[in-house]
C-alpha cells in the first residue's frame, strides 16, 4: 500500500499571515490616526503637515480678527468674529484678510508636521506595551514636548513675520510682502528679529500643544481602547473639544506671544506690562471669543484631516515598514 508523504500543516497565526497581506482594517484604523499601534514617522510628518497647511487656509479670517483685536488698543472693535471679517472685507478689501496668510500657512505646515512626528516618537517611545496607551499625564507630557520643539523649529519666526504684517497692515505700509518682511526683519535685527517673543510663543505652544495633543489622544485612547468605531463625526468632534480646552487653558500666553511681536514692545516683560496697564488682567483674555471661533473649527479640521491622510498613506507606506500586527 503506497502512502503520500504530507507535511505537517503549520497554523498561520493573524500576526504571521498580516506580515505578508498588509493590514486589516481594524489594525490600520489603529495604525492610522495616532491610535494604539506605532504609526511610522514619515506618516505622521505628513498627515501633520498637510491637516496643518489645511486647516490654517481655512481658519486663516478667524486668525485675522483675532490678531488684530488684541493688537488693536485705540479703537472698540465688535466681539462677534464674523463681523470683523465682514467689516476688514468692506473696508480694506478681500485682500486685506488674508495679509500674512502665506507665512501662516508654510507655518502651520511646518509647526504640525514637527508636532505630529515628535509627538507620536514620543507616544510611541513611552507607550504601554499591552494596551498601547500613555497615562494622561504622559499624554500631556509629551504634547508639551513637541510644542517646544515645534516653537523653535517652526512657530515662533513664521508667527513673527505673521504678526508683523498684521500690524502693518492697519498703519502705513511698510512692507510689500512676506519676502520684504522678512528681509526687513533680518536686516534690522539679524535672525534674533525673527526669534521676537521667543519666550511666550514657547510657552503658548507649549501649553496648548500639552492641552490639544494631549487632550485628543487622551479621548482617543479612551474610545479606541473601549472599541468606539473612529470617523470623521467622531474625530472632528474630538479634535473641537480639544480646541475648547486649548484656548480656555492657553489664551493669557497667546495674548503675550502677540503684543510681544507688535511693533511697539520689544520684549515680554513689557508685553505683560502693556496689556497690564491697558485692560488689567482681563486683557490676557482678550481675544478669547474670536480665537474660540477658530480653534474649535480647526482643531475638528486639523485631526480629521491628519486622520484621513494617515488612513489613506497607511497601505501605502506601512508595508515597507516592520509592521508588528495588531497591538
Amino acid at each position: 500500500m503506497n502512502f503520500k508523504y504530507q507535511p505537517p500543516i503549520t497554523q498561520i497565526t493573524n500576526q504571521t499571515y498580516l506580515r505578508f497581506s498588509g493590514p486589516t482594517e481594524k489594525d490600520q484604523r489603529k495604525m492610522s490616526g495616532h491610535g494604539n499601534a506605532a504609526t511610522p514617522p514619515i506618516i505622521s510628518l505628513l498627515s501633520g503637515g498637510i491637516a496643518g497647511g489645511v486647516e490654517g487656509a481655512v481658519t486663516y479670517p478667524f486668525e485675522f480678527a483675532k490678531t488684530r483685536v488684541q493688537l488693536h488698543n485705540e479703537v472698540k472693535l465688535p466681539r462677534n468674529p464674523f463681523r470683523i471679517v465682514i467689516q476688514v472685507y468692506q473696508q480694506e478689501g478681500l485682500r486685506a484678510l488674508y495679509k500674512g496668510c502665506g507665512a501662516l500657512v508654510v507655518g502651520s505646515v511646518a509647526k504640525d508636521a514637527v508636532r505630529f512626528a515628535s509627538f507620536d516618537s514620543i507616544k510611541n517611545a513611552f507607550r504601554d506595551e499591552k494596551s498601547g496607551v500613555l497615562s494622561p499625564g504622559r499624554n500631556m507630557l509629551a504634547g508639551m514636548a513637541a510644542g517646544v520643539a515645534a516653537s523653535i523649529f517652526a512657530v515662533t519666526p513664521t508667527e513673527r513675520i505673521k504678526t508683523a504684517l498684521i500690524d502693518d497692515a492697519r498703519s502705513t505700509k511698510s512692507y510689500t510682502s512676506a519676502v520684504h518682511c522678512i528681509r526687513t526683519i533680518f536686516k534690522e535685527d539679524g535672525i534674533i528679529g525673527l526669534y521676537r517673543g521667543f519666550i511666550g510663543t514657547t510657552l503658548k505652544q507649549a501649553s496648548a500643544t500639552s492641552f490639544r495633543m494631549g487632550s485628543y489622544n487622551i479621548i482617543k485612547d479612551f474610545e479606541v481602547v473601549r472599541d468606539i468605531p473612529q470617523n470623521t463625526v467622531v474625530n472632528f468632534a474630538n479634535g473641537s473639544v480639544a480646541g475648547v480646552v486649548t484656548t480656555l487653558a492657553t489664551q493669557p500666553f497667546d495674548t503675550i506671544k502677540t503684543r510681544s511681536q507688535s511693533a511697539k514692545v520689544t520684549t515680554t516683560t513689557q508685553a505683560i506690562a502693556s496689556i497690564m496697564k491697558d485692560d488689567g488682567v482681563r486683557g490676557f483674555w482678550r481675544g478669547t471669543v474670536m480665537r474660540l471661533s477658530r480653534t474649535v473649527l480647526s482643531g475638528g479640521l486639523l485631526f480629521t484631516t491628519a486622520e484621513a491622510v494617515a488612513k489613506f498613506l497607511t497601505p501605502i507606506i506601512a508595508p515597507r515598514q516592520e509592521y508588528k500586527g495588531a497591538a
